[in-house]
């Protein structure tokens, strides 16, 4: 086994990168592209983080597993992370399913490796790292990969600690003074809490850094099983029983409190995982220069204010991107991506809106998600009356209401 701090580790870690998912949950958002695909934080893409944290942590060896309505994240990845250097032995690939093993689709997140049980005998790395293309959060890889050889184990699991009431959408994670995992629950009705703190329970970040020869044999005997073939459901639970399998706790080394991390499963999710960006001081900051985010931006002109005659136009806790037109306009806690037009006597407020959305006169937005190209004619109202809104547009449980991409607004 490789000594602690060997920078060689990293050439003997595989990433492989779960981005499969149909994200229904993310609907009208995912109607057109796959989940990790859909656009975030104005410029970026929410595989973005999860690829930044492998380049900042020094893994340049990924595999991105794909499936559902790939082609706008194939198109992003090759343009956007073509930065890999192949007679370096660094690489990013994508890999939908080959149909090596069945004739099946992936069926579950073991499932998507067992299926490319040819890539690792290919590549003969020591460990793998399994990701997911959906989480927001920073996290160095490396002091992961550190943990798991200092403390010999089989597999680890980073871990977070969550309110009971969201807990029920992860796996719920016990454990032991020694930090060994001592049970797996996915998804419960009713999360079990730690111990000294009952309004909370420990869930897993949907993050695995496995041994390769175990990983390969429990996704094997698995794949045997009448299973739901799923590493939370079903590889997990059994390991506990017959492997070393700890827990990571993830902090914030400069902190050392709870690390952000957000999974953009639901739409209230992803407006609630933006406007936190646009707080005065972010617990996610998207300006911290030594935790680069990388992303594909086409070139756009600097963005344009102008002030009208009426000069009512104001712009407060917002990220405005390039390209952007803004006419006299009142702009807050609003996320303004690329190439968007927004006319005189309109605002935006706590809202998210996407690539090439041209907003007219008088129209107020707010708690809204607008995706791309939608034309809002003048003197429109979105967010404030929520029956109305029902009528075309999604509205959440939370009440965010969602334009889907090139709607056309009556």
């Amino acid at each position: 086994m490789i000594k602690p701090f060997d920078h060689t580790i990293f050439k003997k870690v595989l990433v492989m990168l779960l981005a499969g998912g149909k994200g229904e949950r993310l609907y009208p958002l995912t109607r057109d592209r796959a989940k990790p695909a859909v656009p975030f934080g104005g410029i970026y893409r929410i595989i973005d983080f999860t690829l930044s944290n492998c380049i900042n942590s020094g893994l340049r060896k990924i595999c991105v597993l794909t499936q559902y309505k790939s082609y706008s994240l194939d198109r992003h990845l090759r343009v956007g992370w073509s930065i890999f250097n192949t007679e370096l032995d660094e690489f990013i690939e994508n890999i939908p399913p080959q149909k090596r093993t069945s004739e099946m689709w992936y069926q579950g997140t073991s499932d998507a490796v067992y299926q490319n049980i040819y890539v690792l005998e290919r590549e003969r790395p020591e460990l793998v790292l399994i990701l997911a293309g959906d989480h927001v959060y920073k996290m160095d890889y490396s002091e992961l990969i550190n943990y798991h050889i200092v403390n010999k184990a089989d597999l680890t699991v980073p871990c977070i600690e969550a309110p009971l009431a969201d807990a029920t959408r992860f796996g719920v994670v016990s454990i032991d003074n020694n930090q060994r995992i001592i049970d797996f629950d996915e998804k419960p009705s009713k999360p079990r809490p730690i111990p000294i703190n009952k309004n909370v329970a420990l869930v897993s970040m949907g993050i695995y850094l496995f041994n390769t020869e175990v990983l390969v044999k429990r996704v094997i005997d698995n794949a045997k099983k009448d299973s739901n073939r799923d590493f939370g459901k079903n590889i997990i639970p059994t390991m506990i029983q017959k492997d070393r399998v700890l827990s990571f706790v993830f902090t914030d080394s400069k902190s050392n409190k709870t690390g952000y991390w957000r999974d953009i499963g639901t739409l209230d999710a992803y407006w609630e995982a933006n406007i936190d960006l646009v707080k005065e001081n972010p617990d996610f900051d998207l300006f911290d220069t030594t935790w680069p985010i990388r992303t594909y931006s086409k070139q756009y002109p600097p963005a344009k204010y102008l002030c009208g005659q009426e000069k009512k136009g104001m712009v407060r806790d917002s990220l405005i991107s390039n390209g952007c037109i803004i006419n006299d306009a009142f702009i807050e806690k609003s996320i303004i991506s690329p190439n968007v037009t927004i006319d005189s006597q309109s605002s935006t407020i706590s809202s998210v809106i996407m690539d090439g959305v041209k907003i007219g006169k008088n129209v107020k937005i707010q708690n809204a998600i607008v995706d791309k190209y939608v034309t809002i004619p003048d003197g429109m109202r979105i967010g404030y009356n929520l029956k109305d809104d029902e009528k075309q547009f999604t509205v959440t449980e939370k009440g965010i209401v969602v334009a889907h991409k090139e709607m056309h607004l009556i």
